[in-house]
């Protein structure tokens, strides 16, 4: 019997919790809404996406060079 109503309490916490979701809102299955980021514009994110995994490449050879700088 305590195992039913502990399910039964957990379960009304769960639906109470879905229910008052917050900032969660249907937008009616856009593809691309629930990304932190624009994907309309194709060069614009072909630019940012250039800049940050170039810049994330680029840093372990520019450390190595900078050792071989160093006196």
């Amino acid at each position: 019997m305590i195992v039913a109503r502990r399910a039964f309490q957990v379960r009304n916490f769960m639906t109470s919790a879905l229910r008052r979701g917050g900032d969660h809102h249907d937008v009616g299955g856009v593809p691309g809404a629930n990304l932190p980021f624009g994907v309309q514009n194709r060069w614009k994110l072909a630019v940012y996406m250039g800049a940050w995994l170039g810049s994330g490449f680029s840093v372990p050879f520019l450390l190595v060079r900078h050792q071989l700088k160093k006196k």
